[in-house]
């Protein structure tokens, strides 16, 4: 239990870490992608406006001698003003940045006239090429920028990415009138790069660090769960001791009785006492189950036999308790069924839970018992025990599996239940890697339904 815990506690938190980097570097890479993308439209919106040529922006580049539309006279040093001097008056105010015919874009530097790799292609309404012009890149040719573009005339297209490109389709009008749609293929190569190296470079991070937090967790995990481990070993070490001190008083208590009987005849107080002492051994033997099956590696005796015959044998020795309760045992058990697992643990499974259903059975009804080949996965065997019940919740009702619950406490009291037998039922389902579940789908019933 406690390897088992350890475990849980190591996948919880290795699983918080990825989902948490998960975000961070999904966020981190999406907004990277983003920038990249904004920055290429950017370009884009630069070249859809130059008509497809850069050319004429370029030549409007301000003089070296101009910063801002001011013109500095650098070949003559500005004389130096005297102390009663006014201040200098502007004839006009500073030019601002929007007169300046090569502020563009402000996220754009001014090299972006230069550094931009680009072709266009116009084509016809009629589907033929208008014109090309690819002397803006080195790396397409103009056949294989027109091969480009009506690739993407014929889909439809009018924007996004074709290979190294990205690309978007602009109606406009040629010199001589006619109306075209205009392809800018924008190398969008440098950028992509860019954003597929971190990407990668991100990648790899995440992995690193999840594996070193995972070796760090896994370290330390010993360290976090040692007092739970502590505590859970103390525990076992009281019931387990506990029990065998109760076991001698028990004892003394049953002999004392018997010597009582011998002496004065069995009464109904000497019944009591021996039916309150039958009801102890009980829980402590059960205890002690529980706590040896909760030990990490516990061991089974496996051996492989006739389950069909086991659960036979062991149910036809409740059908003489069913009829003297006036209530009905019914056996449906598919013959020849074979198991490898603990027989003398499962012997105890089916004791269980035909021991559960006579105490809490309705009144005068049946008790179904059916076995079966089930293949799913792992799973072979399938076992299933119902029977109706005066009132019980619908749904779901794994909580009965739990340690000395009780559905309802008077109801237990008259029937002698102490709340740990379907605990022990479960344990050793588990041990044998099946899964047990119990659930009510009117109220008025119950269903314990067991993969093996």
């Amino acid at each position: 239990m406690i390897k088992t815990l350890r475990y849980k506690f190591i996948a919880v938190t290795m699983l918080s870490v990825v989902l948490v980097l998960i975000v961070l570097m999904g966020g981190i890479n999406f907004a990277n992608y983003r920038n990249v993308s904004r920055n290429l439209d950017l370009r884009l919106d630069l070249l859809e406006e130059s008509g497809g040529d850069l050319a004429s922006r370029r030549n409007e580049r301000i003089p070296r001698n101009e910063q801002n539309g001011i013109e500095s006279e650098a070949q003559t040093p500005p004389e130096k003003p005297s102390p009663d001097s006014e201040p200098p008056a502007f004839d006009k105010p500073p030019t601002s940045r929007n007169d300046n015919p090569f502020a563009f874009r402000n996220e754009l530097s001014v090299e972006s006239l230069f550094d931009t790799r680009y072709f266009t292609v116009s084509v016809a309404k009629d589907g033929s090429i208008s014109s090309v012009n690819a002397d803006n890149i080195a790396t397409a040719s103009e056949a294989q920028a027109a091969d480009l573009a009506l690739a993407l005339y014929e889909k439809g297209r009018t924007s996004g990415y074709i290979k190294e490109y990205k690309f978007r389709a602009v109606p406009t009008v040629c010199e001589d009138g006619t109306a075209v749609t205009m392809y800018i293929f924008l190398n969008a190569s440098r950028e992509l790069n860019s954003f597929y190296n971190f990407l990668q470079i991100s990648l790899f991070v995440s992995i690193l660090g999840t594996v070193l937090i995972f070796l760090l967790v896994f370290i330390l995990s010993k360290i976090v769960i040692r007092p739970v481990a502590e505590s859970y070993e103390k525990q076992k070490r009281f019931i387990t001791d506990a029990s065998h001190e109760i076991k001698t008083p028990l004892a003394i208590i049953e002999a004392n009785t018997e010597v009582v009987e011998m002496e004065a005849g069995e009464s109904e107080w000497t019944k009591s006492i021996r039916h309150q002492i039958a009801r102890l051994s009980s829980l402590t033997e059960k205890l002690v189950f529980l706590s040896r099956m909760d030990e990490e590696g516990t061991s089974l005796t496996v051996t492989k036999f006739n389950l069909s015959d086991a659960v036979s044998d062991t149910a036809e020795g409740f059908m003489g308790v069913a009829l003297s309760s006036g209530k009905r045992l019914s056996l449906s058990i598919t013959p020849r069924l074979s198991y490898s697992g603990d027989k003398a643990m499962l012997t105890q499974l089916i004791s269980l839970l035909l021991d559960n259903a006579l105490k809490y059975a309705a009144p005068e009804s049946e008790i179904r018992l059916v076995l079966e080949p089930y293949r799913k996965g792992k799973r072979t065997v399938r076992l299933i025990q119902e029977n109706a019940v005066e009132e019980i919740e619908k749904g779901n009702l794994d909580v009965l599996f739990e340690r000395f619950y009780r559905s309802d406490p008077s109801r237990n009291s008259r029937t002698g239940g102490h709340g740990i037998g379907l605990s022990v039922a479960a344990a050793i389902v588990r041990a044998h890697g099946g899964s047990i579940h119990a659930k009510s789908d009117d109220g008025k019933s119950i269903r314990f339904t067991i993969h093996l």
